[in-house]
């Protein structure tokens, strides 16, 4: 009896075991930041504070692993690219080289300028609320992470450093215009990435699954497709994943990517014919000739998100360094080594340890990916950036990859929907002919290219004079039952925590800011 009911009370508790191990792996990354910040700090005064900074900035990197990295790599996962363990070995590796590789040794410490240092009282203040405003974006992202809610890390952080600031400096102190800016990506961002996205995979669409012959039509595609890649990854590198080691501005970067973008068409080109040449006439075959390009795609926005958001777990922590130990408040601060490991592995651990969560939202629960459609999300991630860049517009990557997930899935909508349409009109017009017939015609129809379907469609309605249909036909035609294929809580839920982000946080932050000032003032 007593052993039946240790084997209940282990069933109960299996549950609970995996996250006691995040946990507790989680707990030991913190402490074993604190012993390791102890040790570089040494015997300095306020050296408790930046021990405390460092593991707050150690939980903040944990949780831009857990929810940001899933942007980059989750819809790889949902198109069966990438098994879920494959993307988080390959994003932790390449999210941490990003970080320590390209992260630069100089970080902005006031976040995208959005308040004005001068208008800081003392260096103390400063700390306090710089504290504060990575504590707040630590917990609104790890709420959000809760939630299943990719949210940006980047205005996570805005929101807590304007919060703060206008907790220690009243309203003037931050820039407005700049949070306006911030405010716009919230539409630029989804829009643009969203756009992109439905452009490409209709792009694919028309040129290859559209086509008779869909091998031979990938054949030619597909390494133009994939140089395209090259050139778009190769010029978003150079502009944003090696900025802090070198700037370069459009016009170099773009012929750099020109560059590698003809060597890498050369070098896929004979390697896609013979995969082609085995691959049947078919979809599904096709598919498969982009799942090599997605694990790239997926290595490389890691590697440039590494480097250019851990400035948003280590800007701060590195900002506090700066103003212990040299008295001061400065706009740009130096990463000792330690505080960028904080960062980098930071990040990794929190993919690993709470990861999975987020990328199954990006990669299933919106809507239901294949490579085609993963490659399209990938090439308007990088092709944003690059816009945004060269015209100046302010875009988060979070918003971005998430608004193309919801374009890609819109545009199915819509193509579902116009086909359905074609369907019952071809119905429509054989009616009262032999059922056999009409099947035939429309595998035909199925069959066809995107020119040929417009030729069939056209002879049918001028050969067809007893055709013609009526009023209330064409009405019917109209209301063809649409299918839901993006799934709309996610959207509501998804652009409910992008408009909250800021506000939440910078509410957090400043209730923060005051708890720790009235815990510090004697």
């Amino acid at each position: 009896m007593e052993l039946q009911n240790i084997s209940q009370i282990e069933k109960a508790t299996r549950f609970g075991r995996p996250e006691m191990f995040r946990f507790g792996t989680a707990l030991f990354f913190i402490i074993l930041i604190m012993l390791i910040a102890g040790i570089n700090i040494g015997d300095i005064p306020h050296n408790y504070m930046l021990i405390a900074a460092a593991m707050i900035g150690g939980y903040m990197a944990m949780n831009i692993g857990a929810n940001d990295v899933a942007n980059n790599v989750g819809p790889a996962v949902g198109s069966k690219a990438l098994t879920l363990g494959g993307a988080i070995a390959i994003a932790a590796v390449f999210e941490a080289g990003g970080a320590l590789i390209a992260g630069g040794d100089v970080v902005g410490t006031i976040k995208k300028g959005i308040i004005d240092p001068s208008l800081i009282a003392d260096s103390n203040t400063f700390i306090w609320l710089m504290m504060a405003a990575l504590l707040s974006g630590a917990l609104w992202l790890n709420l959000a992470t809760a939630l299943g809610a990719p949210v940006s890390t980047t205005h996570s952080i805005v929101g807590g450093v304007l919060g703060a600031g206008i907790a220690a400096g009243g309203l003037g102190i931050a820039d407005w215009g700049t949070m306006g800016q911030i405010a716009a990506s919230w539409v630029i961002s989804p829009v643009l990435g969203g756009v992109i996205a439905a452009l490409f995979l209709y792009l694919i669409k028309r040129t290859i699954t559209y086509q008779e012959d869909m091998t031979g039509a990938a054949k030619k595609m597909v390494p133009l497709l994939v140089a395209l890649m090259a050139w778009a990854f190769g010029t978003y590198l150079m502009l944003k994943g090696f900025k802090h080691i070198w700037k370069m501005g459009m016009g170099p970067a773009a012929l750099i990517g020109v560059g590698i973008a003809a060597t890498v068409y050369f070098v896929v080109k004979p390697i896609v014919a013979r995969a082609a040449d085995r691959l049947p006439s078919e979809k599904i075959s096709v598919n498969k000739l982009f799942t090599i390009p997605l694990m790239f795609a997926a290595a490389l926005l890691s590697f440039a998100h590494g480097a250019n958001d851990v400035a948003n777990a280590v800007g701060p922590l590195a900002a506090i360094n700066d103003a212990i130990l040299h008295g001061g408040i400065a706009e740009k601060a130096s990463i000792p080594l330690w505080v960028m490991m904080v960062g980098a592995i930071g990040i990794a651990i929190g993919l690993a340890l709470y990861g999975p969560k987020l990328i199954r939202t990006v990669g299933t629960e919106i809507t239901e990916l294949d490579q085609m459609r993963a490659f399209s999300i990938a090439m308007a991630a990088a092709i944003t950036v690059i816009i945004a860049t060269q015209l100046g517009l302010p875009v988060s990557s979070t918003h971005i990859a998430v608004g193309a997930v919801f374009g890609v899935g819109f545009l199915r909508e819509f193509l579902k929907a116009s086909y359905s349409q074609m369907v019952e009109e071809i119905k429509a017009h054989h009616h009262g002919q032999d059922e056999a017939e009409v099947e035939a015609f429309l595998i035909e129809f199925r069959k066809a290219s995107v020119a040929k379907k417009g030729v069939m469609l056209q002879q049918l309605k001028e050969h067809s004079a007893k055709a013609e249909l009526s009023k209330k036909e064409r009405k019917g035609l109209k209301r063809v039952y649409k299918t839901e294929l993006v799934k709309r809580s996610a959207l509501m839920k998804i652009v409910a925590a992008w408009l909250i982000t800021v506000p939440v946080s910078g509410l957090l932050a400043a209730l923060l800011y005051f708890m720790i000032r009235g815990m510090m003032l004697p």
